[in-house]
């Protein structure tokens, strides 16, 4: 957000577009907190309903705002968060394997950590469905408009348009294309990148010895961020009999 606050008030009226250039409605207030800090902002959009959008969500530029998507901002703080947890986990382990701290504060803080992932991974798994759902809708949004290209061909073609209203209906469904295919392979960037922190975030469990109780160790194998140490690997071999291939 580049516009001092003191200012922002000068943007009620002013339109706002997403990060596609669409635009979205127009600025109607701001809402804030009881310290003066700006929260949220307030947008009659196009169809003339209202919506209350965090000011995380605008950026200010001069004249023109931004509506930055909310799923790309959620993944990215999903794509921060997640591993960064996973890494405080490691690393607790790694402190009581060196007995740097005792078993029980490690149980505490590592039921914690666990129970953050846990709610984190749920949530990026929501946003995953959305992102597949950004995505058909763009997919669906393109057939639709290599019809409309074709039936202007057509009636171009056949004389019942003539070549100025051609070139501005193909300019406009051009830059329309455009818009949609940036947004698909935003969703789909997004969709690789949840997908690749919610395949590598799961840490192997581990339970310290406490006292007076026998120690237990789990082990869990699963797929490992690419920078962390890789998880231990179990062959299973299967004897294949004459018949086998």
């Amino acid at each position: 957000m580049s516009q001092p606050l003191s200012n922002l008030f000068l943007s009620i009226g002013k339109p706002v577009k997403d990060e596609y250039g669409r635009p979205i409605g127009r600025i109607i207030s701001f809402g804030t907190n009881a310290t003066g800090k700006f929260e949220n902002a307030y947008i009659e959009t196009s169809e003339g309903r209202f919506t209350k959008q965090p000011m995380e969500s605008l950026t200010f530029n001069g004249a023109e705002i931004t509506l930055i998507s909310r799923i790309k901002s959620k993944a990215a703080v999903f794509c921060d968060q997640i591993p960064f947890i996973w890494r405080k986990d490691q690393a607790l382990k790694d402190l009581t394997d060196k007995k740097k701290i005792a078993p029980e504060l490690y149980q505490e803080l590592h039921t914690n950590f666990s129970a953050v992932l846990g709610q984190l991974r749920k949530d990026a798994q929501i946003l995953q469905d959305d992102v597949l759902q950004g995505i058909t809708r763009c997919e669906e949004e393109l057939r639709e408009l290599s019809y409309s290209v074709l039936h202007l061909e057509l009636q171009h073609e056949i004389g019942k348009i003539n070549d100025d209203q051609y070139r501005a209906s193909f300019s406009a469904l051009q830059e329309t294309i455009k818009r949609a295919s940036t947004e698909k392979a935003d969703f789909e960037a997004v969709k690789s990148k949840l997908a690749n922190v919610l395949l590598g975030d799961a840490p192997k469990a581990y339970e310290p010895k406490l006292p007076e109780q026998k120690s237990r160790v789990f082990i869990e194998t699963a797929p490992q961020p690419t920078e962390l140490p890789e998880p231990p690997v179990v062959v299973y071999v299967k004897e294949v009999g004459k018949a086998g291939i």
